[in-house]
């Protein structure tokens, strides 16, 4: 049996800018770990299906292999079995986001910030609790998750009504959508927040300091609970998921990787990237697979900011690539691969679903090869290495065909 390391840096591949002259923000970084994997293989591979949304949810389950049109119920229910909350059958779960809102009058409400300008875990869970003693509703209970992203399950829920996630509107004017004429239950419970959270003391103290205040709850991505057979029950494999992300860390729960805990991880710039290429070295000890999320670059390209953006992906190269590969470098068949599960553009500040880079090499390979080769879009499409299905994709890496 092999041993198998997936990492992903979300939203890492972009469009040119013209800020770096024409390059996007892959090719203007210092990668040389992803350089040297690229100089073994590397190629483009279709994690959004035609027709549906490029949400990570989507993307993150192709390169596990999954049909993302036969599984995905909304990304909530993945985000519960982070949290090990069990969903009945009645039950859907939402994504909870805690946002920023600038509320400049009743018919201009614009979306300021889907992550309250990136607030920390310990503010968030506290103004979660803060929601849970004065929302009390029927069928309703609220999970805190890691940073803005928390969890509502709504027994009989409104399954099918529309919601937006906030990532795709920031900018834009939310007041029609949130309206009370739409008689919305969804919306309806937004808007219970807010009296709720506008003055708590948090806010009051972030606002202080000129931070964004974490005004309104916001739910999207709902769904039932997904039936998925385990990754580790297809290839006969164990593993192991390293993510500071509740949505990364319910899909491995389903794919039936056991999530591994790295403190300091939040899913920002901030986030302990060293001790996430550690301890994906660490598990190969007592495990075959390992995939690790790294959810910085996109959170840059979300806010707009390619100089962050740069800075997370040299910062994902240098301490999580480079770790692993002088870590498994004398680990005979070892695979390493590398990838961007879906485009962030800078220009677009939400997600993109052209096909998107990857590069994937053994040890041996890695020690025949002494060129470098830029791991970018550019050389992916270069390349003519192209995967459209899932399945074909992770048994070529896990050399099942």
């Amino acid at each position: 049996m092999g041993k198998y390391v997936f990492m992903v840096g979300d939203g890492m591949a972009d469009y040119p800018l013209s800020e770096l002259g024409g390059k996007t923000p892959l090719e203007a970084a210092e990668t040389p770990n992803m350089d040297r994997i690229a100089a073994c293989r590397i190629g483009l591979v279709q994690t959004i299906p035609e027709g549906m949304q490029p949400g990570s949810d989507v993307a993150n389950l192709s390169l596990l292999g999954y049909n993302p049109g036969q599984c995905v119920t909304g990304r909530g229910p993945l985000e519960a079995a982070s949290l090990g909350v069990s969903l009945g059958p009645d039950e859907v779960a939402f994504r909870m986001n805690l946002v920023t809102l600038d509320f400049r009058s009743p018919a201009e409400i614009l979306m300021v910030s889907h992550s309250s300008g990136d607030i920390s875990t310990p503010e968030g869970r506290e103004l979660v609790e803060e929601l849970k003693g004065h929302l009390i509703l029927p069928g309703i209970s609220m999970y805190s998750g890691v940073a803005y992203r928390h969890l509502l399950v709504w027994d009989k829920g409104p399954c099918e009504n529309r919601t937006i996630p906030p990532h795709d509107v920031l900018g834009r004017n939310m007041a029609e959508y949130l309206a009370a004429e739409r008689n919305d239950p969804v919306t309806a419970f937004m808007r219970d927040s807010w009296e709720i959270l506008k003055d708590h003391p948090i806010n009051r103290k972030r606002k202080a300091a000129g931070l964004k205040e974490a005004n309104s709850a916001w739910l999207w991505g709902q769904g039932k609970a997904p039936k998925m057979i385990p990754l580790t029950e297809r290839f006969g494999i164990s593993g192991g998921v390293i993510s500071a992300v509740d949505l990364l860390k319910g899909i491995g729960v389903y794919a039936g990787l056991k999530p591994i805990h790295v403190e300091g991880a939040t899913g920002y710039l901030d986030t302990n990237y060293l001790g996430k290429g550690e301890a994906a070295v660490a598990a190969l000890e007592d495990m075959d697979f390992v995939f690790v999320h790294v959810e910085a670059p996109d959170e840059a390209s979300h806010n707009g900011n390619w100089r962050e953006k740069i800075q997370a992906i040299e910062n994902f190269d240098r301490m999580v690539v480079g770790i692993v590969l002088e870590g498994v470098r004398d680990i005979p068949g070892c695979r390493i691969m590398v990838v961007s599960d879906h485009l962030t553009p800078i220009i677009k500040r939400t997600h993109s679903p052209e096909p998107t880079p990857f590069g994937w090499a053994s040890t041996e390979e890695l020690a025949l090869r002494v060129e470098k080769r830029g791991f970018n879009e550019k050389a992916a499409e270069e390349s003519g290495l192209f995967f459209s299905d899932p399945m074909q994709f992770i048994s070529s890496f896990l050399g099942r065909i």
